[in-house]
């Protein structure tokens, strides 16, 4: 495969390979991680990850705050999830389940951080927003809402030159990209409180929301 035009989905171990060995070599990414595990809070004691991976940023908010009870991880790609199993092998905090971010939210909250890693721009944006409905239900009152993104670029000329500087000449065919103006008025719309988009980097953006402190928390 060529190492700027996959063209496999993410259920395909050539793939998922592929993007696994260029994770490390992108410096802006490790930068948003970094203000992610800035931002959470001071004692979580439940995490989701929504679109896990291999469980990168799980392993993120555990080495942040080793003192969490119990994080989940959903994906619905095999061979990330059997990444992600062997690399919290023994941990019995970490679990993780094959679940399609398509579909509705099965997983029970409430929980104080509810995070994910460059998945959510592979849904439909109609899911996105229900999604977001989901995300809130699910969170702890002042719980954490983060989701390192990639996300349209105001033009096609500037979307060029991220794809360029990300060493790609194509966008991933299961892309549906939403600029970050969209999304942060659909987490509003959501019920999240505190939204701001509080990192960027061309195509890359971190959202961020809080449930309100009162908001009822928990749904399934």
């Amino acid at each position: 495969m060529s190492g700027s035009t996959p063209t496999l989905g993410w259920k395909d171990q050539e793939q998922v390979d592929w993007y696994l060995d260029r994770i490390d070599h992108l410096p802006p990414r490790a930068a948003g991680e970094e203000l992610l595990a800035e931002l959470l809070p001071a004692d979580p004691q439940r995490v989701l990850d929504l679109g896990c991976g291999d469980g990168r940023l799980i392993a993120l908010v555990l080495d942040a705050r080793p003192e969490v009870d119990e994080a989940v991880g959903l994906d619905n790609s095999d061979p990330m999830l059997d990444k992600a199993r062997r690399r919290f092998a023994g941990d019995e905090r970490v679990q993780f389940a094959h679940r399609d971010l398509a579909d509705p939210l099965v997983v029970e909250g409430p929980f104080d951080v509810i995070v994910s890693g460059f998945a959510l721009h592979h849904l439909e944006h109609v899911r996105k927003r229900s999604l977001l409905e989901e995300v809130t239900a699910r969170l702890a009152p002042g719980g954490l809402y983060a989701n390192l993104e990639v996300v349209a670029s105001a033009t096609p000329e500037l979307h060029a030159a991220f794809l360029a500087a990300i060493g790609r000449t194509v966008d991933d065919p299961e892309d549906r990209l939403a600029d970050v103006e969209q999304q942060l008025t659909w987490m509003c719309e959501a019920g999240l409180e505190q939204v701001d988009c509080l990192w960027r980097w061309r195509g890359f953006a971190l959202l961020v929301g809080r449930a309100p402190h009162g908001a009822p928390s928990g749904s399934t």
